[in-house]
This record gives C-alpha cells, sequence and structure tokens, in this order.
C-alpha cells in the first residue's frame, strides 16, 4: 500500500470514529466558541478596536483549539494501546503521520468555519467581502499548525502529561507562524487589498512546507520503540 492510499485510509478511519462520537469537533467548537464570546466581552469597545482585537480572537481560539483537537485525536490511539497496533500495520509510516494531520486538519476546518460566523457576529465586522482571502489565510496557517502539532501530539501519546507536552513543545516553534497569520489578518480587516497579503501567505506556505516535510521524516524515528 502506497502513501497516499494508507493514509486516505488512516483519515477515514478518523472520520469514521468522529462521525459516531463527534467529540473532537463538538468538545473543541464549544471551547473556541467560549473563548470568543468571553474575549468579545471583555475587549470589545467600537467598530475600530474590533478590527484590532478579532484577528487576535480568532487566532487563540483556533490554536488552543486545535491542541485540544490533536491531544483528543491521538489520545484515541492511546486508548487500549492502539497506537502499537497502528504502528504495526503494514502501512508506510509517513502515512500514519499524513492521515492523522489531514483528519485533525478536517476537523480544524469545521471548527474555524463556527468561530468565523461567531467572530463576526460578536465583533459586528461585515467579512462577507474578505472571506475568500481570510479563509485562505486560515487554510495556510492551520496546515503549518496540524503538521507541527500532529508531531508532536504523537511524541506524547505515550505519556502522562502528554497535553501539557504538546502545549510547551508546540507553541514556540510555531509562534512565528502564527504572528504571521495574525498580523496578515488584522491587515485585511483593516481594509489592506490582497495584494498586500501575499508577501503573508508566502510565509506561512514556506512553513507549511517545512513542517510537513520535517514531520514526514521525522515521525518514524521518533516513534521507534
Amino acid at each position: 500500500m502506497n502513501v497516499l492510499s494508507a493514509s486516505l485510509t488512516i483519515l477515514r478511519k478518523d472520520l469514521r470514529i468522529e462521525l459516531r462520537t463527534g467529540e473532537v469537533v463538538v468538545t473543541t467548537s464549544m471551547f473556541a466558541l467560549l473563548v470568543a464570546v468571553l474575549t468579545s466581552l471583555s475587549f470589545y469597545v467600537d467598530s475600530r478596536s474590533a478590527t484590532m482585537v478579532a484577528p487576535g480572537v480568532l487566532w487563540i481560539a483556533v490554536t488552543f483549539s486545535g491542541v485540544l483537537a490533536m491531544g483528543r485525536s491521538w489520545g484515541r490511539e492511546r486508548d487500549n494501546d492502539a497506537i502499537r497496533a497502528l504502528m504495526a500495520a503494514p502501512v508506510p509510516r509517513a502515512a500514519i503521520y499524513l492521515g492523522k494531520a489531514g483528519a485533525t486538519l478536517l476537523f480544524l476546518a469545521v471548527v474555524e468555519a463556527l468561530l468565523v460566523l461567531a467572530v463576526a457576529v460578536l465583533f459586528n465586522l461585515a467579512l462577507l467581502e474578505v472571506l475568500l482571502p481570510l479563509s485562505l489565510l486560515l487554510l495556510m496557517g492551520t496546515v503549518g499548525f496540524v503538521a507541527a502539532g500532529t508531531l508532536f501530539a504523537a511524541m506524547g501519546v505515550r505519556t502522562g502529561a502528554r497535553d501539557m507536552v504538546l502545549a510547551v513543545a508546540l507553541f514556540p516553534i510555531v509562534a512565528p507562524a502564527l504572528l504571521c497569520g495574525v498580523v496578515a489578518t488584522r491587515e485585511l480587516l483593516g481594509g489592506a487589498p490582497f495584494s498586500e497579503i501575499i508577501d503573508w501567505l508566502t510565509i506561512l506556505a514556506a512553513f507549511d512546507i517545512a513542517f510537513l516535510t520535517a514531520g514526514t521524516l521525522l515521525f518514524e524515528p521518533l516513534m521507534q520503540d
């Protein structure tokens, strides 16, 4: 079985589990929406402040809920020591990494769709005109975040403090990419044309490629007993 077909098999496995339980999407969505509501009540003053605060709220909610989603996704593999069966499967190890990362990316896409709508309502923002470039920014930022986070979540699945290990190891590494996402989103909501955020998208694309390449190459040696 090649890497692509094996990755899709693992992705479909996670999607079937999520469709039956809904635990990752439901819990992360509730958490992300709670962050958005609390921050809007704390920091929203007027329309000018909204365009400054909303990008930070959006990305903070995405990152925190993403850590929760990745931790729970790999926690499933830890239950009943299923991670050993997964690692013993006759598939390329890179396919396990890519399949899990792809499933998490889809989970977060659902959360982000709900979150963008909530932020638009809570901060009284007209996001329809910038919805396409905003979606592209979120996608580019989330790909790199998930690529790095999936690797660290897999490494911590055998430890008792896996959520703490994930957060402590992940945030320093992805911080530059997240800062790019926040600044680009702030400029976009502030009225900057799409041409002015292309440079930020290029930086995010470089992060995505770097994180995906590193995760694919390092997953097998880091997961060996």
